[in-house]
């Protein structure tokens, strides 16, 4: 299935069905009276968060949704049907943007979560509506209520508990596709992967997510390569696995290109915990590898984990460090569930 991460749709919601003029017709009956009904209620446009997709392809084949209008009301004191509510099926982790591009609507970030979009217009008041003691034969009935519409722009975050992140062939792709079942393609020369591929892992009983991005490099932040269109997508992880080439010359400089990108994009990616590892030290002899993992952990003031995703060592090593991360990340949103469920059943009462 093709991935599409971001689309622009039309929504529009259902006007309001007019009210009825009519008046009862009935034999032996000279003054029936008014009795037009009131117009349906337009069908109105939600937002649902499933889980079984993971892209929004679907909107490149349909760009515009509009919900049917109410029925008019009828004689006989009949009110219209209500026009039927529109449901937009979207992934979990889809932002809902304004036409402006930067105003956020909802995050659609639960499974089942629904939001109201454009409500539906409501309908006009029949002629029965306004009879009364001075005009008691109204010849009048209000209109539907117009519906509302919009555009608004799609943009999916993938949600995973890691994001691999790492310059283009840094072999993120092979790590992923060793710890998890992920098959994402993988090939000797850089921007292989062209979209994220997510997998799941599990180490000591512990499940995670793993994000793998396409690589990023100088100028990312402003869109220089796959840029800063693929750096959402790791946004919502709780960690990072920064894996670094071991074979270049240079890892120190290999790993300050991407943080300096990440400290650029935003605060939050700035902030994130990370997991350094050196990949590919299959390739190394033990004196090349112990000294490019001092360098690199001098440099960083972190520990520095040596690893090779082909030869599959030191790579759950890795996983567990990370896993550390995950699981506070997890009580802490746990914790600050437990504690708004009992603020919200609280009562002065008890």
């Amino acid at each position: 299935m093709k991935f599409l991460d971001q689309a622009k749709i039309y929504i529009q919601s259902g006007h309001g069905g007019a009210g009825c003029i009519s008046f009862r017709r009935e034999k032996y009956i000279e003054f029936g009276g008014p009795n037009g009904g009131d117009g349906g209620k337009g069908g109105s446009v939600y937002f649902e968060a499933v889980e079984n997709l993971n892209t929004l392809i679907d909107f490149r084949y349909q760009q515009h949704f509009k919900a049917p209008k109410g029925q008019n009301g009828m004689g006989s004191e009949m009110t219209g049907a209500k026009g039927e509510d529109i449901i937009i099926k979207v992934p979990v982790g889809t932002e809902v943007i304004a036409e402006d591009g930067e105003t956020l609507i909802v995050d659609m970030v639960e499974p089942g979560q629904r939001f109201l979009i454009a409500k539906g217009g409501d309908g006009g008041r029949g002629n029965m509506q306004f009879k009364g003691s001075v005009n008691q034969a109204p010849r009048y009935a209000e209109p539907g209520w117009p519906g509302e519409e919009m555009w608004v722009w799609l943009r999916l975050k993938v949600i995973a508990d890691v994001g691999l992140i790492g310059q283009p062939n840094a072999g993120k792709s092979t790590f992923l596709s060793v710890v998890t079942r992920a098959r994402p393609k993988i090939a000797d020369y850089p921007f292989t992967t062209l979209h994220p591929n997510l997998g799941v892992a599990w180490v000591d009983n512990y499940e995670m997510v793993i994000a793998d991005i396409p690589g990023l490099i100088e100028g990312a932040h402003e869109g220089v390569g796959l840029g800063d269109r693929f750096l959402k997508h790791v946004e919502r992880c709780a960690a990072f696995l920064h894996i670094v080439d071991a074979t270049v010359d240079d890892v120190v400089n290999e790993y300050q290109v991407i943080r300096r990108e990440l400290d650029l994009y935003n605060d939050n990616l700035k902030n994130k915990p990370e997991v350094i590892a050196l990949n590919k030290i299959d390739a190394l002899t033990d004196e090349e590898t112990e000294s490019k993992v001092k360098a690199l952990s001098k440099a960083t003031g972190k520990k520095v984990f040596a690893m090779s995703a082909v030869a599959r060592q030191g790579i759950f090593d890795c996983l567990r460090e990370v896993n550390k991360y995950i699981t506070r990340e997890r009580k802490i949103k746990n914790d600050e569930e437990e504690n708004s469920s009992e603020k919200k059943t609280w009562s002065p009462l008890d």
